[in-house]
């Protein structure tokens, strides 16, 4: 699933060590999406997906995620875990954002057409 929302809170980086002995860590944001009815949603985001360049309070951010619930002891837990979070707008490529402005000098000529049809 994907979402595009705001990030509205960065809550604080947890870190632990699993049983294997390998280090762990996980970070949640707060997220809120837009329309007339705008929704709050906790995201957690785990290991090597944390960024916290993108993850600045005010960001629009681009979040690919996937839910899962779980039962414990009779009471069911629900997970969002993001697998991927970017800048809204970023290129897959560069990371450049996207602007609605035309490059400079962009002419075109329409009497030339070397179509060959």
């Amino acid at each position: 699933m994907e979402l595009t929302a705001k990030l509205v809170q960065v809550l604080p980086l947890q870190r632990g060590t699993g049983k294997t002995g390998n280090e762990w860590r996980k970070q949640d944001i707060i997220v809120e999406t837009g329309g007339q009815y705008p929704k709050k949603v906790c995201i957690s985001i785990w290991g090597d997906k944390i960024n916290e360049q993108v993850l600045q309070t005010g960001n629009m951010l681009n979040i690919s995620f996937d839910v899962e619930s779980r039962e414990f002891n009779g009471r069911w837990y629900t997970d969002v875990k993001a697998w991927k979070v970017e800048k809204a707008g970023a290129s897959n490529a560069g990371g450049s954002s996207y602007t609605d402005e035309m490059p400079p000098d962009v002419s075109y000529d329409d009497t030339k057409d070397d179509l060959p049809f």
